[in-house]
């Protein structure tokens, strides 16, 4: 067969349709797991409220039950079944202890635990129709939730111009149809680590490899000890770029790259990150933990230390012996850069 003849085979209506066939069998099995995942955390609920039930009246059975569940399930199952994860799945069930068939297929995990933070019943109840109805994404719910949408829709005399000014601005958030297979809940429960493609870019993922080389030979005590590490708060998920732990200082040092030009929220989110590990993962005997903002632009680079619990003396006087300064991060970024640039500016074209 000429290639002519192949060319005149493969239509666009043809591609097309293998298109649509592909993307129906993924929309089934996204919804498959997510329908068997949000129903068993339901039922996980329900029977840990059954159990809690047999020790009425001592609120401690309660709290202790969660943590040896833990310890079981994440000994079993790996990551997903933290305390705070199956405290949720209790809340879960008793927000709704009817079950909800219709939506499980519908409605992801992460839609639920935000309907969870409306403590209006009613309201509640509302968002979770108009979210199963309307095929909300979760970014769409999380802003209507967030800007008072329903109760907006109860004050206004011109409804359709509320509902109209919501649709557009949610708009931008259903467009992107992979939204719930990235969720690292959805790779927990079926046993997957969570995919760091999908939070690099190329440019940052090029930077954050060779910073990790570059701590690892600085040869002043850094482990690596994870990319990407998932950091979960009560509504949102977070990502570390770097994590080490530099033995000499006895201490966590965490790492984060922005693309953009650094704000007072990207300062809060790296001091948030240094709290949560101080107060989750820092061990007796460990120092504080260090964090490093960083910041690549087009016409300069900046590192920011975090500050040490405002003990700027300790660390001028023990810890700078030991990290990189702001100059030697600054440069390594640059010389990154650059070679990202060269490699890309020669790497092969493709003919047309």
């Amino acid at each position: 067969m000429k290639k002519d003849d192949i060319t005149t085979l493969c239509t666009p209506d043809f591609i097309q349709e293998i298109k649509r066939i592909v993307t129906n069998a993924r929309q089934k099995a996204y919804a498959a797991i997510n329908s068997a995942m949000v129903e068993a955390y339901w039922q996980m609920g329900k029977r840990i409220v059954e159990q809690e039930q047999q020790g009425r009246g001592r609120a401690d059975y309660g709290s202790q039950l969660l943590k040896s569940l833990s310890k079981e399930l994440t000994a079993e199952f790996g990551k997903g079944f933290s305390v705070n994860s199956l405290y949720y799945f209790r809340q879960f069930y008793l927000a709704f202890p009817e079950k909800l068939p219709t939506a499980w297929g519908i409605l992801t995990w992460s839609h639920y635990k935000r309907l969870l933070s409306v403590s209006n019943a009613n309201a509640r109840t509302w968002y979770l129709k108009e979210a199963a109805e309307q095929m909300w994404s979760y970014r769409t719910l999380d802003r209507n939730i967030g800007s008072q949408y329903y109760e907006r829709l109860l004050l206004s005399q011109h409804k359709d111009t509320v509902e109209d000014e919501m649709k557009t601005l949610t708009a931008p958030f259903d467009k992107d149809r992979m939204e719930f297979i990235k969720n690292p809940t959805v790779a927990e429960f079926i046993g997957l680590s969570p995919n760091s493609d999908f939070t690099e870019t190329e440019l940052e993922g090029a930077i954050i490899g060779n910073l990790q080389k570059f701590l690892l030979e600085l040869g002043k005590g850094f482990s690596f000890v994870a990319r990407q590490k998932l950091v979960r708060t009560e509504k949102k998920d977070y990502f570390i770029d770097l994590v080490f732990y530099n033995y000499i200082l006895k201490s966590f040092v965490l790492i984060d790259l922005k693309t953009t030009t650094i704000t007072h929220q990207d300062v809060g989110q790296m001091d948030m990150y240094v709290r949560m590990y101080d107060e989750r993962v820092r061990g007796e005997g460990d120092n504080p933990t260090i964090g490093i903002v960083l910041c690549s632009e087009t016409d300069e680079d900046i590192a920011r230390y975090s500050v040490l619990h405002d003990n700027d003396r300790l660390f001028a006087s023990k810890y700078m012996l030991y990290m990189p300064t702001e100059e030697e991060l600054r440069e390594e970024i640059e010389r990154q850069k650059t070679f990202f640039r060269l490699q890309h500016d020669n790497s092969p074209k493709e003919e047309v």
